[in-house]
């Protein structure tokens, strides 16, 4: 099915007289993605993606670029409603910087508050409403911080500044946003620079390879984060540093498969494998949750990425062991482990690790991409006997 999809989709972009850069640009992604996918050399694009790309050319029957037989409307599987915060946050992030201060900001304050968001980021399976009702504030009062400081405290507020757009970027994502995840990470980097904190321009460049590698970019995304790790190796080593560090080298493993680079992706996720093991079982990293159990998850996105689905479910039964701390990070591995399942063809048991994951984290699970495109496979053509838990998951996920 992906090469007749990939023709179609080139059939349908010159149909409507559309270059690659123009197409790439209204789905967030770059005219090499663009071409990689209409030439092959990406596998069929994640169903949310089929959708953008379908509202961007303008076709209403999705199955005019899937080539199924039974019409598709995109409108019905185009659910994703924007979180019900997320206008309060875009306009936090787009007017701050042009409002009067609303008063002197206590920044040890501000820091505990921003702790207490990870926090519940991490803690709660509706984590992105209990992040959502105190972003706009956090935002605001954090601008108004590096407006109201000089000297030092002027860096501290930097830091704090950067790590709210950090935060705000777990936020945003998934959501259909796409500038807004951009703005984010751009101005994490920003401050960060301007705090001259190594750590956090590393923090700022892990979340800036998610959005270069989610969009094709995949040689910028690791020129960056090959470039972030060269400034931490020249800083002192701590548990923080050597978290980073190999947060972002996980990333790179990551992008080298999603490349279908096996070798280059075992390679940096050996080096991460290291970094966790000398961290040893008992830490995780605050921002990327990197730890002993994150990097064992990794190798079952590894492989899934690299289209390996057994390797993948051997990997999750080999390696397995450790709690991921972060129940979205825990969901998000659910996902992995169904879109293995699926590869693999039993869709009994991506029904059922769907479900889990859903159950784990019903926000993260409802805005990812992957879970939705196998709810609406599962919804179209459920298992024996699971009809009725299909349609259940597909209203859970609003792709019904």
């Amino acid at each position: 099915m992906g090469d007749d999809v990939s023709w179609r989709i080139k059939q349908a972009r010159e149909r409507a007289g559309m270059s690659r850069p123009v197409l790439g640009g209204l789905v967030g992604r770059s005219a090499e993605w663009v071409k990689a996918v209409e030439t092959g050399r990406l596998q069929t694009p994640k169903l949310h993606t089929l959708i953008r790309l379908a509202k961007a050319l303008d076709i209403a029957d999705l199955a005019e670029l899937t080539g199924n037989h039974d019409p598709v409307q995109v409108s019905r599987l185009d659910g994703v409603s924007t979180h019900s915060a997320l206008q309060e946050v875009q306009t936090a992030l787009t007017t701050s910087r042009f409002r009067a201060p609303a008063g002197d900001i206590d920044l040890s304050h501000l820091g505990e508050r921003l702790r207490s968001a990870w926090t519940l980021r991490h803690a709660s399976p509706d984590h992105r409403t209990k992040v959502g009702r105190l972003l706009p504030a956090l935002i605001r009062d954090a601008q108004d911080a590096v407006r109201a400081q000089d000297g030092p405290q002027r860096r501290q507020a930097r830091r704090l500044l950067a790590g709210v757009h950090l935060l705000a970027n777990f936020y945003v994502a998934y959501q259909p946003a796409p500038e807004l995840v951009w703005l984010v990470v751009d101005r994490a980097v920003t401050e960060a620079h301007e705090a001259d904190d190594p750590q956090l321009i590393g923090g700022a460049a892990w979340a800036m390879v998610q959005v270069l590698r989610e969009s094709g970019r995949w040689d910028e995304a690791l020129e960056v984060a090959t470039g972030a790790l060269r400034l931490l190796a020249a800083r002192p080593e701590d548990d923080e540093w050597n978290g980073m560090r190999g947060a972002l080298l996980a990333e790179c493993a990551l992008t080298w498969a999603r490349k279908g680079r096996l070798g280059e992706a075992l390679r940096y996720w050996v080096l991460a494998d290291t970094a966790a093991r000398t961290l040893g079982p008992g830490y995780r990293h605050v921002q990327s949750s990197f730890s002993v159990a994150v990097l064992r998850a990794h190798a079952v996105s590894i492989n899934v990425d690299l289209r390996r689905g057994g390797e993948a479910l051997r990997a999750e039964r080999r390696l397995g062991g450790g709690r991921i701390t972060s129940v979205p990070r825990r969901a998000r591995h659910l996902i992995e482990i169904a879109r293995a399942h699926e590869q693999q063809d039993d869709r009994q048991s991506t029904l059922a690790t769907l479900r889990e994951a859903h159950r784990t984290a019903p926000e993260t699970t409802r805005f990812n991409g992957w879970a939705r495109e196998l709810s609406a496979a599962l919804l179209e053509n459920p298992p024996t006997g699971e009809a009725a838990a299909a349609r259940e998951l597909a209203r859970g996920l609003q792709v019904s």
